[in-house]
């Protein structure tokens, strides 16, 4: 039976988004090469068809999350004025749907003690995906200058990466709500 020409390619999309969600959910050591063919209604032995290694599946799912998340991000700036868009983003992230929903959830709030133990080659890599985000979030930022930007970038996405953290490891949703409201509003006050 002859493929369309799409189909590989669409197969691929299939699996790296399979894995990406995965990773997400179940960190880098769920993520196993036969869990993530399975999920994806193939054999172990195909997978070598699509990827060189697993680090090459690992690095395409960050990437789809982070755009996944930088997707949605951008939604919520885009929907706002561009003055109070950063409040948009920071109210969207620091939710609790997202606080929830780790299989769909920014790729740090997931992974980032386990991306920080990665070789160096597997760092460099990420970096480059942590980078393209950033530069996806600057303009939605508060300041008048890149710099400006990008310490605010920083500044917020490090509170909100560790208060989504901290909320996950609460057991209900009403103390997960009260940190989340309490950074939210720090945030919201800050800049």
């Amino acid at each position: 039976m002859r493929y369309r020409p799409e189909h590989k390619d669409e197969v691929r999309q299939k699996i790296v988004k399979d894995a990406s969600r995965r990773v997400r959910a179940e960190g880098l050591t769920g993520a196993s090469v036969s869990a993530v063919m399975r999920d994806a209604g193939l054999t172990h032995g195909g997978f070598y068809k699509h990827f060189g290694s697993k680090d090459e599946l690992l690095v395409e799912s960050l990437s789809d999350g982070f755009q996944e998340i930088a997707d949605r991000l951008t939604q919520a700036g885009n929907s706002s004025r561009p003055e109070t868009a950063w409040k948009a983003i920071v109210k969207t992230y620091l939710s609790l749907e997202h606080c929830d929903h780790i299989e769909c959830a920014c790729p740090l709030v997931a992974l980032a003690p386990e991306l920080s133990r990665a070789d160096k080659t597997m760092k460099r890599r990420i970096f480059i995906e942590l980078a393209k985000y950033r530069e996806q979030m600057l303009p939605f930022m508060p300041g008048r200058r890149i710099a400006d930007r990008e310490r605010a970038f920083f500044a917020i996405f490090s509170t909100m990466i560790g208060t989504i953290e901290i909320a996950r490891l609460l057991p209900e949703a009403a103390m997960r709500e009260k940190v989340l409201t309490a950074a939210r509003d720090f945030l919201l006050s800050s800049f």
